[in-house]
């Protein structure tokens, strides 16, 4: 259980990211792709649903023995709560409402944000879009584990320990690594979401309190559900920094796992993302040809599907 990894140093590489060369190349060759860019409309409509099923759990928990609170705080709250983190990631790209009501998703996303208990979707956004454009840029990109914690974290023991406050780190990590000034939403966002909580506290006690925080830690932290944090960047191949998961967890995700196609398009809703890979393939019958991976990645591999040249 004490064994250290062999690796001691990250994968440096001095080369742009990627997903901007890609993205052109892509679209170059395939055009259709653009027409699955812009709003997805049902999102808005996915997200009241889940807040205000949270609402009700709230309600539900009130009365419950504390034995009964944990048990479906992790089998199903921080099921709920993750998800919504990601609905929140989805809302960042302006998916809700389109690019021409930005303000709009901005607002969207502090409602969203309620039921998770901790207010970051105004941060997110911020630091979010960094990830898309210096992705693994050292000093840059929040996302990608400091230098300590890659020193540290080196045994099965310690790594336990990283996945299981998994959320504090990514909490803390935008403040050691690149601090930017509080901005006035930020503001904002923290103002109604402790008033939220303080409502929530005055009317139904402590346990829907206690329900919707620990559902936050757990479903970010040790959970089934929170593979794809690792999974994302992890360097399974040595040069490509960027994974995609299709497996049935994507339907609590909002196709998150779609990682490679997510960053190649960003604008594109994770609900179309699926469909970058038909699109391609019906271009490909459409033409008769043959395709070959740029990458020389296999689909048996689970990885990279958009294919970018014959």
């Amino acid at each position: 259980m004490g064994n250290r990894v062999v690796r001691e140093d990250f994968e440096w590489v001095y080369t742009d990211q990627p997903h901007a060369d890609r993205r052109k190349e892509i679209l170059a060759k395939y055009p259709e792709i653009k027409s699955l860019m812009g709003p997805d409309h049902r999102l808005k409509w996915i997200v009241c649903t889940m807040v205000a099923v949270q609402f009700l759990a709230f309600y539900l928990v009130k009365d419950l023995s504390w034995k009964w609170v944990l048990f479906w705080t992790y089998a199903f709250g921080s099921c709920i709560n993750h998800s919504m983190t990601l609905a929140i990631h989805e809302i960042s790209h302006n998916t809700a409402f389109g690019n021409i009501r930005a303000k709009w998703n901005r607002w969207f996303a502090i409602f969203a944000n309620l039921p998770i208990g901790l207010p970051y979707s105004a941060s997110f956004k911020r630091y979010h879009l960094d990830h898309h454009r210096y992705l693994g840029g050292d000093g840059v990109d929040v996302d990608i584990p400091t230098e300590f914690e890659g020193w540290f974290f080196c045994t099965r023991v310690r790594k336990l320990i990283w996945i299981m406050f998994q959320p504090l780190f990514y909490a803390v990590r935008p403040l050691y690594i690149n601090p930017k000034p509080i901005s006035h939403l930020e503001v904002v966002n923290t103002a109604i979401q402790l008033a939220f909580n303080a409502v929530l506290y005055w009317f139904w006690g402590a346990k829907p309190l206690v329900y919707m925080m620990m559902g936050s830690l757990l479903g970010m932290g040790l959970h089934p559900i929170s593979g794809h944090f690792i999974a994302e960047h992890y360097m399974f191949l040595k040069g490509h920094e960027t994974y995609s998961y299709y497996g049935s967890l994507n339907l609590l995700t909002f196709n998150v796992g779609y990682h490679n196609e997510h960053h190649d398009f960003p604008s594109i809703p994770g609900r179309r993302l699926p469909m970058t890979r038909i699109t391609k393939r019906l271009h490909s019958l459409k033409y008769g040809e043959r395709l070959t991976s740029r990458l020389t990645l296999t689909e048996d591999m689970s990885t990279m599907q958009l294919i970018v040249h014959t």
